[in-house]
């Protein structure tokens, strides 16, 4: 019994002088603030916007090399293998407008986690008007050489309200 007593305060003082996870991160430098999570936010965005541009080079700089990225159940190997899939999409007259709504943030010293709802429009060739759209969507991002990169992506859309029943 005495061993036991002995360990417990033994584990007391370890958690009082600086092995709480709040004082690891602290003692790694790595302490989240406001800044990075609306850095983690402008990322996002970021890919939406030169998804939207076509810019691939804009959209390498985002994602990590390696990135996993899950699109309507879909692994693909790389943002290039998606984009090709958007710009099939595009070439048919197909339009998207995306937009992050609702981030919820989560940064723990060089990673982060987004989930949010991407509230935005699909325009089918020869609508007249488009068409309001949602996806349920979420990244895993890592700060690497002080740029949030996104490591992990995934996205689930919201099936329309008449298929929703």
């Amino acid at each position: 019994m005495r061993g036991s007593r002995r360990l417990a305060a033994i584990f007391a003082v370890m958690l009082c002088s600086g092995f709480s996870p709040a004082a690891q991160a602290r003692m790694l430098g790595c302490v989240a603030n406001q800044a990075d999570e609306a850095a983690v936010v402008d990322t996002v965005r970021s890919m939406y916007a030169a998804a939207a541009a076509n810019d691939m080079t804009r959209l390498h700089a985002v994602f990590a090399p390696g990135a996993y990225l899950f699109d309507g159940g879909t692994r693909y190997a790389s943002i290039d293998a998606l984009m090709q899939v958007i710009l099939g999409y595009r070439t048919k007259g197909v339009k998207f407008v995306w937009n992050v709504t609702q981030p919820d943030v989560h940064v723990h010293c060089h990673e982060a986690w987004i989930a949010y709802v991407n509230a935005g429009a699909i325009t089918l060739p020869g609508a007249t008007a488009a068409t309001p759209a949602k996806w349920l969507e979420s990244a895993d991002l890592e700060k690497q050489d002080g740029v949030w990169k996104i490591v992990f992506f995934q996205s689930t859309r919201v099936p329309p309200p008449e298929q929703a029943k």
